[in-house]
């Protein structure tokens, strides 16, 4: 192969720069065009994109926020211009005009009526509508069939209640789709609650940020248009492990969220004898039980998920890795191997009781 010439070599090692630079812009480009795929537990939407709502208030975020970029596209193209126009018009000509006074528009009352009037009109508008939106968010009436959620933050998982059907779960919310008028319609509400730090509340497609805040109850809801998996996350710097507090809403057809909600309601099946039996005995004769539940047992701590139907979850440590044996095996071996910081202390067990306590885990489902 013939070597380059100097010229070519030049543009070569420029192009080849600038391709590396965009990389990462690439790379961002390729997940925001992922599109949604299906899973088990409805169609995953890999990437939570606040400009494509699903829900109505995020619906409702959404139209006023294109009024207000509308607005402020307006402004920097307004400004932008005139900026172009002055630089261009008034540039220097020449050495005379170092020595010439460019007009004095000091006083005028129409450039200062012009540049303090419509900035004022603009924001009383952005108010308006801002203002509008959130009245219209916060004061929704739900109607008497509207499923209710308790939703408590911790450091650093979401603890899932359902107070009507005795449900508790965690890491995930799992809702009925609703229509966006006549039957069928059937929001979800949510009250916010914390049990250590603030914490917020965002699932971006579905609705807008709500704090959970210690010692007081906030209120939020949703009302999705479609199924499938919906990711959200804490979106207050909580500590260590904020980033890794994430949130799934899943929707379900009305038929497959109330088989749902008959499933969650079933016992425990009690562990059989062998591996499983035996994890079940040293469960409950570790400290296991000082922060865990498990309905139907002696086993009722509240520091730490309940894990009555643990294994109905798609993933482990609020979302940090997908839940298979495996990862639950790691997981009882040693917390802080998956997520380092949490609150969970590395028990030291030995190796054959963390296959036991893995075996029984498993059967709970």
């Amino acid at each position: 192969m013939k070597a380059m010439l100097p010229g070519s070599k030049r543009i070569f090692n420029h192009a080849c720069r600038r391709l590396l630079g965009a990389t990462p812009f690439l790379i961002l480009f390729f997940l925001l065009s992922t599109p949604a795929y299906p899973q088990a537990g409805g169609v995953m939407r890999p990437v939570s994109d606040m400009f494509d709502p699903l829900s109505r208030p995020a619906e409702m975020i959404h139209n006023s926020s294109l009024l207000v970029l509308a607005i402020t596209a307006g402004i920097f193209v307004v400004v932008t211009a005139l900026l172009v126009y002055v630089v261009w018009k008034f540039r220097r000509k020449g050495p005379e005009d170092d020595l010439r006074e460019p007009p004095q528009i000091y006083g005028s009352t129409h450039i200062e009526l012009a540049w303090t009037v419509v900035p004022i009109i603009i924001t009383f508008v952005l108010i308006l509508v801002t203002s509008r939106t959130i009245g219209e968010i916060q004061n929704r009436k739900m109607p008497a069939n509207a499923v209710q959620i308790r939703l408590v933050g911790h450091q650093w998982w979401w603890e899932v209640q359902y107070p009507k059907e005795g449900i508790v779960t965690a890491n995930e919310i799992h809702v009925p789709v609703s229509r966006r008028n006549g039957p069928g319609e059937r929001p979800t509400e949510l009250t916010l609650e914390s049990a250590d730090v603030i914490h917020s509340f965002w699932v971006p497609q579905l609705a807008g940020k709500t704090d959970l805040i210690p010692n007081r109850k906030n209120h939020a809801w949703i009302e999705p248009f479609a199924t499938g998996t919906f990711f959200g996350s804490c979106a207050a710097f909580c500590g260590t492990q904020h980033a890794n507090m994430l949130l799934r809403v899943i929707v379900h057809e009305p038929e497959d969220y109330d088989r749902w909600v008959k499933e969650m309601k079933q016992p425990v099946v009690a562990a059989q004898p062998g591996l499983a039996g035996k994890g079940h005995d040293a469960f409950f004769s570790h400290s296991c039980v000082n922060c865990h539940k498990v309905d139907g047992t002696v086993a009722a701590g509240v520091f730490g998920p309940n894990l009555t139907k643990l294994m109905t979850r798609q993933t482990i440590g609020a979302g940090v890795a997908p839940l298979t044996p495996e990862t639950l095996r790691a997981w009882v071996r040693d917390p802080q191997s998956i997520k380092t910081g949490c609150l969970m202390p590395d028990m030291q067990l030995p190796d054959n009781e963390v296959d036991s306590i893995t075996a029984y885990l498993l059967t709970l489902k």
